[in-house]
């Protein structure tokens, strides 16, 4: 079977068009962003997205029958890979994360008046959202063991527990809340998903943690990751996501796909500080040459080279199986791309930093950000090692037991392959 992953010319002008959009207009803001006012960058980041818009690419994540483009999960890629080229783009394009995950779990699980309240209006970049599931003293990757419950009381829901690293919660809108339901139901229908507005009574943002990404955090900022309490927080009853007990299958929605268009983009990110590393290597000299013309030198380079296209091409082959045969078909695969990515993101922004030396180090060039930024890669989404885990048992399903030597232990083949042997002779008359 033939692997071809070109799209078609109408598309392609598309994806021409996002490269220079970003090259053009978001990649030469990079270096004061930090520095802008935010009520200015809100008009220039509105007037970003308008443009975004009016090409019918904004939130293109979604089925036509959610609210979205229909693009499917290849051509998403490709988009992907072009917005990775700056973080920054994300929200310019509609896709940042928590947002888009949460978008995919509302329209899914959403009444049509739930999503007349938050989907369409967080769709249209209107509100923002936050998801807090992960819990300060029970494993992030479990949620089977989470603290937080949520308690029928007449017409609302009581929610009490406490949550750790939630991104956006500090600055979101409405927050989208794991909580148990039904302990009686462990380990995977017993939890459900609530929307708790900002501001809600009983619902405390109790700071935002420093990371490597963000050593001085900035309390409100988008994308910061905080620390949560609910005490007693009242939510109407029309504020549970599908029924009781759905939080699980509902969670997984904003996985799915989420994990292609996250690994796209940390290799257009790769991608771009694979560019800065070869750029230097054919400019700086040492020891008498060129950097590039030394044996290590190249050797970082093409090892990069390989990891990046190798990356790139698993992924690019699940998500045309995703298109092909569904999410669920490809759970493993989808795992596997998460966990592969990952790693082959930082080891090549690694190997550009070395490659540029102290300037790689420092915060002249952008690659030292990006490393601290995407070191959380492995960690978020669940970590590697479990992925790692589920592939290993999916690959693992495949096989069977058998007594003995392995099948292939040729002491234990020689009688079979004696006799085959006298069969060839016995049919080519020889015998």
């Amino acid at each position: 079977m033939a692997w071809d992953f070109e799209t078609d010319p109408e598309f392609q002008k598309e994806l021409d068009w996002m490269r220079s959009f970003i090259d053009n207009e978001i990649i030469p803001l990079e270096p004061i962003l930090a520095e802008l006012p935010h009520e200015e960058w809100l008009v220039v980041r509105d007037h970003l997205r308008q443009q975004v818009k009016d090409r019918g690419l904004w939130g293109a994540f979604l089925d036509p029958k959610l609210g979205g483009q229909g693009f499917g999960q290849l051509r998403l890629a490709l988009m992907s890979e072009i917005i990775g080229r700056s973080m920054v783009s994300m929200t310019i394009f509609g896709v940042q994360a928590p947002d888009s995950g949460n978008m995919e779990l509302l329209a899914h699980g959403a009444t049509e008046e739930q999503k007349e309240r938050w989907l369409w209006p967080n769709l249209r970049g209107e509100i923002t959202s936050a998801f807090a599931l992960t819990e300060p003293f029970t494993a992030g990757a479990d949620p089977t063991v989470i603290r937080t419950t949520a308690v029928r009381d007449g017409d609302h829901w009581v929610i009490n527990g406490h949550k750790w690293f939630i991104t956006n919660a500090s600055s979101a809108d409405i927050t989208l809340v794991f909580a148990e339901t039904d302990p009686e139901n462990r380990p995977y229908r017993h939890a459900s998903i609530f929307v708790v507005p900002a501001g809600m009574p009983g619902m405390e943002v109790v700071r935002d943690v420093g990371t490597m990404g963000h050593p001085v955090p900035e309390f409100g900022r988008p994308g910061n990751h905080s620390e949560v309490v609910f005490t007693d927080c009242r939510v109407p009853a029309d504020h549970l996501i599908g029924k009781p007990g759905d939080g699980f299958v509902l969670a997984q929605q904003r996985l799915g796909g989420g994990r292609i268009h996250h690994a796209m983009r940390w290799l257009g990110q790769a991608q771009r500080a694979f560019d800065i590393m070869c750029e230097r290597a054919v400019s700086r000299r040492s020891h008498g040459r060129l950097l590039g013309q030394h044996q290590m030198v190249q050797d970082l380079i093409a090892q990069s080279h390989m990891e990046i296209q190798s990356a790139r091409l698993v992924t690019f082959q699940t998500a045309w199986k995703m298109d092909r045969f569904g999410a669920s078909a490809v759970r493993a695969d989808l795992g596997m791309v998460k966990a592969l990515v990952s790693r082959t993101v930082l080891s090549v922004l690694d190997r550009a930093i070395q490659v540029c030396g102290a300037l790689g180090y420092s915060t002249d060039l952008p690659i030292e950000g990006w490393y601290r930024m995407t070191r959380f890669g492995s960690i978020g989404d669940g970590p590697d090692e479990v992925h790692r885990s589920v592939l290993a048992r999916t690959i693992l399903r495949n096989y069977q037991p058998v007594a003995g030597w392995p099948t292939e232990h040729i002491p234990s083949r020689r009688p079979a392959a004696e006799r085959k042997w006298a069969e060839l002779l016995a049919a080519a008359g020889l015998s």
